[in-house]
């Protein structure tokens, strides 16, 4: 089928090939009205922007698709990264795979140069930072660029792949309750993010589901670098009985949970003598842990492979394609870092 052009999306608008070029690149020099309308047309013939590599001498082009992670060194992402490589590869597709660093304004960066240097999709992990602007995103959506998000984003319509935190919360949570423990705490990771705040859903709806009641308090948020999530462990400890420590926490992530253990080893605190740890994510490296890590398994590279699907099958449509969201099941991994209280 042959490729729609901005001269077919003018020509259908009935305005300039300039005018049409000045509302793919957000120029302040058309009406809103012009805009919308050459949005909409935009939309109805299914027209992508071509970056200005597309079309090499010999004629060929070259397939590519970027996938934007938080951190390169964190191996939740990297194994994400690796199941959509290896998929993109196999339909001929070459990928770039970067960091934003889980900074903002590197990732509209990152997402500004993909989209107009003819990278044709991007997975993109999202960093959400309180009131920070989500107009990249909504631009992507405007001059009609495939992405998928890794994580939902509070008012942005888009293709999504996930896990289901909510329910992989409740059954580690479960795992404590039905294990004798009474003092659960969560130390929950970056308040704006919405894998934290269902973890945080999670963690409340299982003991609702329970005889033992949730209190506010025990939602601890502590972050997800370990230099900030080992401080802050640090501090909540510190001036704390040991008749009123929590008998288990639940982390929001692997790396937060060494961290933690780390800060517990500091203060002469036994796990998981006198605090059972649970992480989320199992990263490769858990089961290896000083002590390893009682955790919920991600299926890290099936998020990058079922992501990379959406991706490219959206790129290949001659039509756009509605919005899917697909939600992954978890496994939970009880190892040593965690115990029952009640064993007979």
């Amino acid at each position: 089928m042959r490729k729609i052009t901005i001269e077919d999306v003018a020509r259908r608008a009935n305005v300039s090939k300039g005018t049409v070029s000045a509302v793919i690149n957000a120029k302040s020099t058309v009406k809103p009205a012009t805009r919308d309308h050459i949005l909409e047309v935009m939309k109805e013939l299914n027209f992508r922007p071509r970056g200005v590599a597309r079309n090499l001498k010999n004629g060929s082009q070259d397939k590519s698709i970027a996938i934007i992670i938080k951190d390169l060194n964190y191996p939740f992402y990297t194994s994400i990264a690796t199941g959509a490589k290896e998929y993109a590869s196999s339909k001929g597709y070459s990928v770039i795979i970067t960091s934003s660093d889980d900074g903002h304004e590197r990732e509209k960066k990152l997402t500004h140069l993909f989209s107009t240097k003819d990278i044709k999709g991007t997975i993109i992990a999202p960093v959400v930072e309180g009131t920070a602007e989500i107009e990249h995103l909504f631009k992507l959506k405007m001059i009609n660029y495939p992405f998928v998000l890794l994580e939902d984003v509070k008012g942005i319509q888009a293709n999504v792949v996930a896990i289901d935190n909510l329910r992989a919360i409740k059954k580690a949570v479960k795992y404590l309750i039905d294990g004798g423990h009474t003092r659960i705490v969560h130390f929950a990771g970056p308040p704006q993010s919405s894998h934290t705040q269902e973890r945080i859903e999670g963690f409340r709806d299982a003991f609702s589901e329970s005889t033992l009641a949730f209190h506010p308090d025990m939602v601890v948020s502590i972050g997800s670098h370990y230099d900030e999530s080992y401080a802050r462990t640090m501090e909540y400890f510190k001036n704390m009985s040991r008749s009123d420590f929590p008998t288990a926490i639940v982390c929001f992530n692997d790396h937060q949970a060494l961290a933690v253990m780390t800060a517990l080893k500091d203060l002469n605190i036994s796990v998981p003598g006198d605090i059972s740890i649970i992480g989320n994510d199992d990263i490769y490296y858990a089961r290896i842990y000083p002590i390893p890590l009682t955790t919920i398994r991600a299926p890290q590279h099936e998020i990058g492979k079922t992501a990379a699907e959406i991706l490219i099958r959206n790129i290949e449509s001659s039509t756009l394609l509605p919005i899917e969201r697909v939600v992954l099941d978890t496994e939970f991994v009880v190892r040593e870092s965690s115990r029952v209280l009640n064993a007979s």
